[in-house]
């Protein structure tokens, strides 16, 4: 399994965004901002965490989404658990 980069995320996170609202702007530093201030509310990340298990295959527990809480928990714990 190849690292889980940030553009993988941001493929992902653009996906989940709710586009009828106002478009998510991934193109300044968002990494430590938390989902809820980058308008992504728990359902869109659990969305973004069963995508990253589709197409990552890393599996995801409940417990290890509600404790992401930003874009960089999501990175640190996929690559964590990727090479488990």
């Amino acid at each position: 399994m190849s690292t889980f980069t940030l553009e993988n995320l941001k493929e992902i996170m653009q996906s989940c965004a709710d586009q009828d609202s106002n478009p998510v702007d991934l193109s300044r530093n968002f990494l430590d901002v938390p989902f809820k201030e980058l308008d992504f509310d728990s359902l869109a990340v659990l969305e973004i965490a069963t995508r990253v298990q589709q197409e990552i295959g890393v599996r995801i527990s409940d417990d290890a989404v509600a404790e992401m809480t930003t874009p960089q928990a999501v990175l640190d714990y996929v690559n964590r658990e990727s090479v488990a």
